[in-house]
């Protein structure tokens, strides 16, 4: 009988442990979809303000935080620029595309001559953020790859076909990128 009661504790013993690791895996999965979440209303509500911005000098006014003089035009791009980025961006950390995707995605945005000046208004920008964070280090990928674009654009006058040889591809395998799954 002794018997018995220990081996019904051991299989309710191991039901409660399957109980247990089930019910963490649902938790985690609902605060990955409370995250993914959270991150696809905050770019909503992100591309909202960059609209309204473009369309109203006024209120693109308040975002005019460049180091010289940007007209109003010019700075509509920017800021057209800036949700191309971010929306990019939004799609690598939702895991839409991986690093290596994003990567291709934002060279080809780095062949236009205004997204590169956007680039290159906003540095300081990225000089305020912290060194080992996420959105630094894809800085640093970008500021290579815009450098380099404007260095083969500038050389090459007729020879434009071969911008897809700029920058040093990203493997999809680097680990630094994060998406909702943590």
């Amino acid at each position: 009988m002794a018997t018995q009661i220990s081996g019904l504790r051991q299989l309710g013993s191991a039901a409660w442990s399957h109980f247990a690791l089930t019910a963490g895996s649902v938790a985690k999965r609902g605060a990955r979809q409370r995250k993914r979440a959270a991150l696809a209303e905050q770019h909503r509500l992100h591309f909202q303000l960059l609209c309204k911005a473009m369309s109203d000098p006024a209120l693109a006014a308040v975002l005019d935080t460049y180091e010289t003089d940007v007209p109003p035009e010019k700075q509509r791009q920017f800021l057209f620029a800036n949700a191309l980025y971010v929306n990019a961006l939004y799609y690598h950390r939702i895991g839409a595309l991986t690093l290596g995707e994003l990567y291709g995605h934002v060279r080809v945005i780095s062949r236009n001559k205004i997204f590169r000046e956007y680039w290159a208004a906003t540095r300081h920008h990225r000089e305020s953020l912290p060194p080992s964070s996420q959105e630094a280090m894809l800085g640093s990928m970008m500021d290579a790859l815009v450098t380099e674009m404007d260095a083969f654009l500038e050389d090459s006058d007729d020879d434009r076909e071969e911008w897809w040889v700029v920058g040093e591809p990203v493997p999809d395998g680097t680990t630094w990128t994060s998406t909702p799954d943590g």
